[in-house]
């Protein structure tokens, strides 16, 4: 069953595990179940094992095959890219949809050398998990919430006079004053930000 398996994996997709979209990803837990259950039990024949396999593999086979053709059918089975952070903020409305913590989001930003929002024209989530990063040129680097962790974690609360912060949830800059909310996201936590370009 586990060489079966093997096999049935070589036809199905080259891409790695965290590629994986959640259609390949039910695809897979399927094709576990259905090895599983012959390993274990002595009663279910490796014949019902090979059967479900052959089924799930050519299921397979024809939902991709209309997914190639139908991009509503695409979209309904794998999803779609979702837009987070555009212009050096973040798509909050999009943002709180995905359901994705701000320490990851902030780390998958930190690995590429970002300091802060500003240094970020588009992000995006991807279907397979993964996040796409466009980057401004350096001319174009605005002033952008910064993103170590140390200032995450500690915001400033209250703002003891009139000046420019950056938002902690969305990233947009405003000028604020004492009691001020985000215009965006009538959120009340900020940092001031940072302008510098990204380190290469």
């Amino acid at each position: 069953m586990f060489m079966f398996l093997i096999l049935a994996l070589k036809f199905l997709s080259k891409r790695g595990v965290k590629q994986l979209s959640v259609f390949e990803l039910a695809i897979l837990i399927a094709l576990g179940s259905a090895t599983g259950d012959p390993m274990f039990y002595n009663d279910i024949p490796i014949s019902y094992g090979f059967v479900v396999l052959v089924v799930v593999i050519l299921l397979y086979r024809i939902i991709t095959g209309f997914t190639a053709k139908s991009k509503k059918m695409e979209i309904l089975l794998e999803g779609s890219p979702t837009c987070l952070l555009s212009n050096g903020e973040i798509e909050y409305e999009n943002y709180k949809n995905v359901g994705l913590p701000y320490d990851k989001f902030f780390g998958e930003l930190r690995l590429k050398s970002i300091d802060h929002l500003g240094q970020v024209r588009r992000a995006y989530l991807e279907t397979s998990g993964e996040i796409s990063i466009y980057m401004y040129e350096d001319e174009e680097v605005r002033p952008g919430l910064p993103i170590y962790p140390e200032l995450i974690f500690s915001p400033i609360e209250n703002v003891s006079q009139e000046q420019n912060f950056a938002c902690v949830y969305c990233g947009h800059l405003q000028n604020v004053k004492p009691g001020n909310r985000c215009e965006k996201c009538k959120n009340s936590k900020w940092l001031a930000p940072l302008a510098n370009k990204r380190v290469h």
